[in-house]
């Protein structure tokens, strides 16, 4: 299965730029990850026109999870488990979303199969970018029986 993360807005730090290359080159072996940048919209367009950009970009066929603040919360081991089940789907594709400065629009919400928070706190969406890296790389080396979750 190969995953894709649609982000609204591009990274424009050094650092976090630097550690998502590094997760993404860590992930690589294990799980095919490709990133694609929707331009955020103008305060006057609202999030609908990034919600329009982001839906163009997502298959029928496709599992998406949203990113939200108003979703599920998820331990690592649990991340873990539900990536293994949509490994076992039989489908091509998950596509993760983040949402920009705004959040995401309703009917991105609508359209994902699953919306997951990944804390109660606020984070930067570039912020999320590298922490959604992160527990993926995680969630592969448990599924994988490796110590990086210790």
């Amino acid at each position: 299965m190969n995953v894709e993360i649609i982000a609204v807005d591009k990274l424009r730090e050094s650092y976090i730029r630097e550690g998502c290359a590094l997760y993404e080159k860590r992930l690589r072996p294990f799980l095919p990850v490709s990133v694609v940048e929707v331009r955020p919209s103008s305060p006057r367009d609202g999030i609908d026109a990034e919600a329009a950009a982001i839906l163009r970009r997502v298959r029928d066929d496709d599992i998406v999870w949203a990113l939200d603040a108003h979703g599920r919360s998820l331990s690592s081991t649990g991340l873990a488990r539900m990536l293994d089940k949509a490994q076992h789907l039989g489908r091509r594709r998950l596509v993760l979303v983040i949402g920009g400065a705004r959040g995401l629009s309703q009917a991105v919400i609508k359209r994902a199969n699953f919306v997951w928070s990944l804390s109660e706190l606020t984070f930067l969406h570039e912020m999320s970018r590298l922490i959604l890296l992160e527990q993926l790389y995680r969630a592969v080396k448990i599924n994988r029986g490796e110590p990086y979750h210790t």
